[in-house]
């Protein structure tokens, strides 16, 4: 199963890279660990998420706003946070092959073996007995079922310990009692585990100093935090409301593979909400459920999410869970939902000396209000959908079997909504296309194409995940109808022209897809 995950992933950064979604950094001088580019289609689809994402935050809720934050921050502001003194990842070297990890993924990616095994069991059991198979009873009787559910709790529970002492002694103890190997190479020879900050340091100003010293930020909330008292009184806002923003961050990762899922700049979209003390679970239960239906609105399939909750709290946090989705690597957090208290805010409040705080007028004081923050990754998202659309098809084309590669990319996320093709570079066609073309454009984002033929047209737009070819043929100059063809079904029908932009509209508009979120 692994190999053809890993297979997987290997075709999504091919695929990738071929089609101008997503290029290596600096790729002529050998290219930049875990730093990508977004090309000519990467970037579309990235600015459509983005738009999916501020449109359902900003404009589908009244009590919530947008904020761009800029990249340098006073210093003060990350010891306000915690991140200078506690933005740590515990580090683990193996001697042997001389690979770097994180000391806690490797005992996570073990215990999710270990519940593999588990799941493995289970689907043998169930082809066993058929639909007399009774999963509760195979889960408390089988011996194999037990035995690696002992084994899983007894891991779970030490390493839950472990994160939550801050105990690097017990976490290199848990590796070595279990004989979790380099994923690599094998080897079980360990270093000790020990600290490693992830903020980027760089100098502002002339002079190099250490009065100079700032960070690149590590999140994009903090910007929102510092701006509360900005934003609540110019907007006029009322607890409970919220801050939106899209914004770069970057981490200095420790190990940062698995191609966009972990990288060192990175782009999140991120909302802090504000609300009174003690109705925050509320809230938490509403982001929650509200961040899980946005995902699945997307039509990709639910079976691919699941709520993970958090063994370890943040410092700042009461309440914490994961959007998890099922990457090619398997089951990994997609989205955080958190609620983090009034630790934020009474922390700046603490350094800057200023007063952070709302008087509601319900109650009438003054508070620092709690925070529920929702935090999504947009270059996870794109590898989420990449790796969902991503499909291989045996097509059938004149009694002979063919493959053909498509993204089946949700219409309002497509990066080329339609593409225009003449049949043929004659007889007044390419003329005809050239005014189709310059009529959609204008509400869409459309491709034109007239070189090689109509086949191998249609592949290349599937495999960016264009919804609509519409190819002017010799009819087309005697009834102004034109052949339109249908990404998934490749069903083709043909329409007048002037019909054109309502039936793309109806397929690809993003209002059809924040209509259901209402």
């Amino acid at each position: 199963m692994a190999n053809v995950q890993d297979d997987l992933l290997k075709k999504i950064i091919a695929h990738a890279k071929e089609y101008g979604f997503i290029f290596q950094s600096s790729e002529i001088y050998d290219g930049l660990s875990a730093v990508y580019d977004y090309g000519p289609n990467g970037v579309e689809l990235k600015n459509n998420i983005k738009e999916y994402w501020w449109k359902s935050m900003v404009y589908m809720h009244e009590n919530i706003v947008g904020l761009d934050a800029a990249i340098f921050m006073h210093p003060t502001v990350w010891k306000a946070s915690g991140h200078v003194d506690a933005f740590n990842d515990p580090l683990i070297d193996n001697k042997d092959s001389k690979k770097r990890y994180r000391a806690d993924q490797l005992i996570e990616d073990f215990m999710a073996k270990l519940n593999a095994k588990i799941e493995k069991e289970i689907a043998k059991g169930r082809k066993k007995f058929g639909e007399s198979f009774d999963e509760q009873k195979f889960r408390e009787t089988n011996p194999n079922v037990l035995r690696i559910q002992k084994k899983l709790d007894q891991v779970h529970s030490r390493y839950v310990q472990a994160m939550n002492n801050n105990d690097l002694k017990e976490l290199r103890q848990i590796i070595i009692d279990y004989g979790i190997a380099d994923p690599e190479t094998g080897s079980k020879n360990w270093t000790e585990v020990r600290q490693f900050n992830l903020m980027f340091e760089t100098q502002f100003g002339s002079v190099a100093d250490e009065a100079s010293k700032v960070y690149l930020r590590p999140e994009t909330a903090q910007g929102i935090f510092v701006n509360f008292l900005n934003v609540m009184k110019t907007a006029r806002m009322k607890v409970p409301f919220g801050i939106a923003q899209i914004g770069k961050a970057f981490r200095n990762e420790i190990v940062a593979r698995q191609f966009i899922f972990r990288m060192r700049e990175f782009e999140q979209m991120e909302m802090q909400f504000f609300v009174r003390p003690g109705t925050e679970m509320e809230w938490f239960e509403y982001w929650k459920n509200y961040r899980l239906k946005w995902h699945k609105n997307l039509g990709l399939g639910d079976e691919l999410y699941r709520i993970h909750e958090h063994d370890k709290l943040a410092h700042y946090a009461n309440a914490a869970v994961d959007i998890e989705f099922r990457f090619p690597m398997g089951f990994k957090e997609l989205e955080g939902i958190h609620s983090r208290t009034n630790y934020d805010l009474s922390r700046h409040e603490q350094f800057s000396g200023k007063k952070l705080q709302y008087f509601d007028p319900e109650l009438n004081k003054s508070y620092v209000p709690y925070v529920v923050e929702t935090s999504i990754g947009l270059d996870r998202t794109v590898l989420a959908i990449l790796s969902a659309s991503y499909m291989e098809e045996d097509v059938s084309d004149k009694g002979q079997t063919e493959k053909r590669v498509v993204l089946k990319i949700p219409p309002a996320l497509a990066p080329v909504k339609a593409a225009v093709f003449p049949l043929v570079r004659k007889d007044g066609l390419p003329e005809v296309a050239r005014k189709v073309f310059n009529m959609l454009r204008f509400k869409f984002n459309v491709a034109y194409e007239e070189k090689d033929s109509i086949g191998r047209r249609y592949r290349r737009q599937d495999a960016i995940g264009t919804p609509y070819c519409i190819t002017i043929d010799h009819q087309t100059l005697q009834d102004d109808t034109v052949t339109i063809r249908e990404r998934d079904s490749m069903e083709q029908i043909r329409v007048k022209i002037n019909q054109l932009p309502q039936i793309i509209e109806q397929r690809v508009n993003m209002s059809s897809l924040l209509e259901k979120l209402a």
